[in-house]
């Protein structure tokens, strides 16, 4: 059976800031201290986060919400 990779989809900052409900300098922020996926360049001063990581970080804090509701 060959294994398939769903296609990688980045994106630009104004889509994480519209999903995260992030500000860019809290995007940046949390990037430089470790806590937000990095970005990708992708060419001149352009840059890019890969969608599924940024899916992965909101999952995260949907289940750390959940966890800590669960033992409240």
């Amino acid at each position: 059976m060959i294994e398939t990779k769903a296609p990688k989809r980045l994106l630009r900052i104004g889509d994480v800031m519209q999903r995260t409900g992030l500000s860019k300098t809290t995007i940046y922020e949390r990037e430089r201290i470790g806590t937000f996926p990095r970005h990708v360049p992708i060419g001149g001063r352009l840059s890019a986060w890969v969608e599924s990581e940024v899916d992965k970080w909101l999952d995260d804090r949907i289940s750390e919400r959940d966890g800590l509701a669960s033992a409240a």
